[in-house]
């Protein structure tokens, strides 16, 4: 009856009257009129955006609720954000520790007599010492506006409360307090250094509370087991020290003009816990961005799952506002609306290139064309053709001839190796999920650090939480080094004038969601043993490296978007040793990760696209494991092995690079096995013995990077134990194998050789290229070509150049628009399969010094075999089918001496005869008894292996150098 009493007494009054009576009602009566009914709590909640606008704005205590960071936007709720506030400044009253039995009346009678004391000129106390003499416990002392100075440490032996006197800045303090206290709070007052000493303000026993405070040129220090929470207060060329302290809080806080770090938090939390640790750590929980749905501000196009995208967007990144690089999904749309249109086409893809101009990447042929096998010839010819399709790796050429075109290829892709949100990182890995969710040590939320040396340095087995900060414009933003703990989320880092982040000297932590970029050196060092885990973050637009792992550094680096560095996505060396797995590197200027100065690493399930130079570049001792990782679009080659590099490179998708896809020095020693190699401009595979200018290329690659930062000796790259077994289970090799790959559509030859050293090049698809399958155009020491199958490429199957020597054993060569092999060289062709070729199945020319034996030759069109010029071959024990030709199936134009021909079987046809021929004995080659040697040991390169399949593009351009394109551009 009361409460309808009541309604009906709002309703008479419209609800704008009723909002400007309340207006002038004081907090405490405003609580009050909330606690009566429903309708008048309502009626409170309406006066949001004047009244409790009003309060908050007006109040000495705090600031705007999203200063430094966003002081122009406006709360979700002023009276929530009040609330806060209001709620947290009476943290240092809720200390639960029994006082001395002496002191035990004051706690039943502060409510009643807690006392205000005035300082200042004509109050009761003059200067700031008498008053804090004079307090008993939970006392307020209120400064008149003025400057107190003391010429002596001010000692706090009982609680008390410090408040200045009208706007921040009335008040300025140059006083250095020793609080030995359990609790106590100072608010709205200028702290500045006695003339004694530094410091400011210093604690080792009880909790501190500061609101709305400015500290100039002055240090805090907060021993353990002191705590403290700062809160919408000014740092300006003055920091605070941390050491073993279990807990503590500051937040929305700036840092300016600092000359040392701002922030430095040492030793390891204490067990020893302030009576405020709970408290704070209870508020921490509920805040903490892991357990609310805190957006910074400044990833504000981070979709909901912490990502730009699970979908197709996931490729749609800004890059300095301009979306003209995100082209893969501009290239997914125009596929799709023009399903209808495509379909039949065999090669129509579009490809946008780095500025945004539509590039039609096609081939003028199809692989029926190349076949022998058309509907235009006679009937008869099925009678004459071999038939060699069921050879042993057919599995790796039926590859091959479907990856055509799809409209719907890059979107299938897309869902594949999408980049998976922190949320889904974290339910995968429960421990990873125990270290995002730690509160302890120093908590710092929605900080402004700036123009200063550096934001924060954590050390000897420290422990910190960032969250929601800015970090700009300094030397460093976070040092953690020493077996120290980092906890970083959703801040934004960048213009600093060296790295970013650095980690040393076993350092760990969670770096994730964060925006690192336009830093000068790298975004993220890693180096002397520090481990972290590296996730979920867009590190882009650096002057160099966009991660860098050195110095037997560790770390995993996953689910990251690395993009638009100057240099190298990430830079590995000097034993450096990190997983680096599931994130996208594209667009950067040089190269996506480059592996150096015998760096290792496993690089599994990454996408590596549009890069200027290599999209994975391996030199001088680098030896990673490079597995499942698709490589494309690049604007050089898609993987570089120069001097003396290393690696095992399985099961990886190299496709559409503008230079070759892989390309590889003689001096290396790398094993190549299980890729999908395909539609790349160049050769697909291409080995050269010249040397490229090394040094030059690594300075673009990965900068001069400081690697001797401030005070650290240069011999750090010696100082831990280099060896680590995570990754040393491979299959040793002491020459260069290239194996079980499927290398197809390619712009020249499948595989290009041009080496010093040995190569074995075993159980290879080499298919469709637009040039021969395999040119070897200088093999000084002997080149091994076994169980290969290469077929319908547009020039020969083999070409092997004078000088060089090769070792053809055991290939299927079938349906290749010209010769199937031609050689000017030297060596051996053994128990090779030749069928089908548009030109003579074998061609000896010039001064060729071959021994082939026991090949089984059809050429449809030509000889089966040809000996012209002056070769000196030795032909012996073959079988050779006469084709549809009415040419002989053997030409020999050899006036050497030493060229023999014997022992050979030459089967012509004849119409009347029963007799099919057929390969038997061993069946079509190549022929891997017992198993399929194509097939990758591992699912994950099957899964890429599956995408090939998808991925819609063509390739266009020929060959018109010998080198990789990055010499050319030198």
């Amino acid at each position: 009856m009361l409460e309808a009493q009541v309604i009906m007494e709002i309703g008479g009054l419209p609800l704008e009257l009723w909002r400007l009576i309340l207006a002038y009602l004081p907090l405490r009566d405003l609580g009050r009129c909330g606690l009566v009914c429903r309708s008048w709590y309502d009626l409170i909640i309406s006066l949001d955006n004047t009244r409790w606008r009003q309060l908050c704005l007006g109040c000495a205590e705090c600031r705007h609720p999203n200063w430094p960071i966003q002081p122009e936007v406006e709360p979700k709720s002023w009276r929530e954000a009040f609330k806060q506030h209001y709620v947290a400044s009476r943290t240092w009253t809720k200390n639960a520790q029994d006082l001395e039995s002496s002191n035990c009346l004051y706690l039943f009678r502060r409510k009643k007599d807690r006392r205000v004391l005035y300082v200042g000129y004509g109050c009761e106390f003059e200067n700031l010492r008498t008053a804090v003499a004079s307090a008993n416990i939970y006392d307020r002392i209120m400064l008149q506006p003025g400057v107190y100075e003391e010429q002596n440490e001010i000692i706090l032996k009982v609680p008390v409360e410090i408040m200045g006197q009208g706007k921040l800045g009335d008040v300025a303090l140059l006083v250095c307090f020793d609080q030995q206290c359990p609790t106590s709070r100072l608010c709205n007052l200028v702290f500045m250094p006695a003339w004694f000493t530094p410091v400011m303000y210093k604690t080792s026993i009880g909790y501190v509370q500061f609101d709305n405070c400015n500290f100039e040129n002055g240090q805090l220090q907060i021993h353990a087991p002191g705590a403290c929470q700062i809160k919408f207060c000014t740092f300006n060329q003055s920091s605070i020290h941390f050491h073993n302290v279990a807990l503590s809080v500051l937040e929305s806080c700036e840092f300016v003009n600092s000359e040392n770090a701002s922030l430095t938090v040492e030793g390891s939390p204490t067990s020893d816990k302030n009576w405020a640790c709970k408290h704070l750590s209870a508020s921490a929980k509920s805040r903490t961005g892991l357990h609310t749905a805190y957006e910074s501000p400044n990833n504000s196009d981070y979709s909901a799952t912490g990502s730009p995208g699970a979908n197709i967007k996931t490729c749609d990144i800004l890059v300095n506002g301009d979306r003209s690089h995100a082209h893969l999904q501009s290239k997914c749309q125009v596929l799709e609306e023009n399903t209808n249109d495509k379909e039949n086409e065999l090669n129509g893809n579009f490809y946008m290139g780095k500025d945004g101009e539509a590039m039609t990447l096609d081939t003028d042929y199809s692989d029926s064309e190349i076949s022998t096998v058309s509907e235009n010839e006679d009937d008869d010819q099925s009678v004459y053709k071999l038939s060699y399709h069921s050879h042993g790796l057919s599995h790796m050429l039926a590859k091959s001839i479907h990856c055509r075109p799809q409209t719907n290829g890059l979107l299938a892709l897309q869902s594949d190796m999408a980049l998976k949100s922190l949320q889904q990182e974290l339910q995968r890995d429960k421990e990873l999920q125990s270290v995002a969710n730690s509160i302890q040590g120093c908590l710092v939320w929605k900080c402004v650090f700036r123009d200063g040396k550096g934001g924060i340095f954590i050390c000897s087995q420290g422990q910190a939480r960032l969250e929601g900060c800015i970090f700009k414009e300094l030397t460093y933003a976070v040092r953690c080094i020493q077996n120290s703990k980092i906890v970083m989320l959703k801040n934004d880092i960048h213009h600093c004038k060296a790295s970013g982040i650095f980690l040393r000297l076993a350092a760990g932590g969670l770096i994730a969601d964060n925006n690192i970029h336009s830093n000068t050196e790298a975004g993220v060092d890693i180096r002397k043993g520090a481990n972290p885990v590296i996730l979920c973050n867009r590190i882009h637009s650096g002057l160099r490296s966009g991660i860098v792992v050195l110095g037997n550094g560790k770390g995993s680096i996953r689910s990251n978007q690395i993009y638009g560095n100057k240099e190298a996505g990430i830079y590995i060396l000097y034993n450096g040793n990190p997983v680096v797995s599931g994130n996208h590197i594209f667009q950067g200027l040089a190269a996506g990760i480059a592996v150096n100065e015998n760096g290792r690493g496993q690089i599994t399930e990454n996408v590596i696209r549009e890069n200027q130079w290599g999209g994975v570049d391996i030199r001088r001792g680098g030896d990673p494991v490079l597995r499942s990782n698709l490589i494309c679009f690049g604007y050089s080659d898609g993987v570089v092995v120069g001097e003396r590099g290393k690696g095992l490179i399985e099961g990886n998708t190299v496709y559409g690079n503008k230079g070759c896809g892989v390309w590889i020095m003689s001096s290396s020693l790398p094993h190549i096995t299980s890729n999908q190699i395909g539609h790349n401009s160049i050769y697909g595979v291409a080995v050269f013995c010249r040397k490229d200018d090394a040094s030059d290329y690594l300075a673009n690659q990965a900068g001069n990077e400081n690697f001797n930062d401030d005070g650290e000796a240069a011999s750090w790259e010696n100082d831990l134990d280099s060896e680590d077994d995570r990754f040393s289970s491979r299959r040793p090799i002491n020459v260069a194998l290239i194996e079980s790959n499927n290398i197809n559509h390619n712009g020249a030859a499948g595989l290009y050789i041009k080496s010093s050293e040995a190569l074995n090049i075993i159980a290879n698809a080499v298919h469709a290229n637009h040039d021969s399958g395999v040119a070897i155009f200088q093999s000084t020491q002997l080149v091994r070509i076994g169980n290969n199958s290469i077929s319908c490429n547009r020039l020969s199957g083999v070409h092997v150049e004078t000088g060089c020597r090769v070792e053809l054993r055991g290939n299927g060569i079938y349906d290749n628009r010209s010769h199937g092999i031609i050689s000017k060289g030297d060596g051996t062709i053994i128990e090779n399969d030749i069928i089908g070729n548009r030109g003579c199945g074998l061609q000896l020319i010039q001064t060729a010094d071959m021994k082939v034996t026991r090949n089984r030759i059809q050429s449809l069109h030509d000889y089966g075999i040809a000996l012209l010029d002056q070769t000196k071959s030795l032909v012996q024990e073959n079988i050779i089918f006469q084709g549809k030709s009415g040419q002989n199936i053997l030409q020999q134009l050899s006036n050497n001496e030493d060229c023999i021909v014997q022992h050979n079987k030459l089967l012509t046809y004849k119409k009347k005869s029963d007799v099919t021929w057929k390969l038997e004995n061993p069946p079509a080659r190549p022929y891997i008894e017992g198993c399929t040697r194509g097939v990758s040991s591992t699912q994950s390169s099957q899964r890429v292996a599956t995408v090939t399949t998808r991925i819609a593009a063509r390739v266009e351009g020929r060959c018109h150098n010998n080198g990789s394109i990055f010499c050319t551009i030198l």
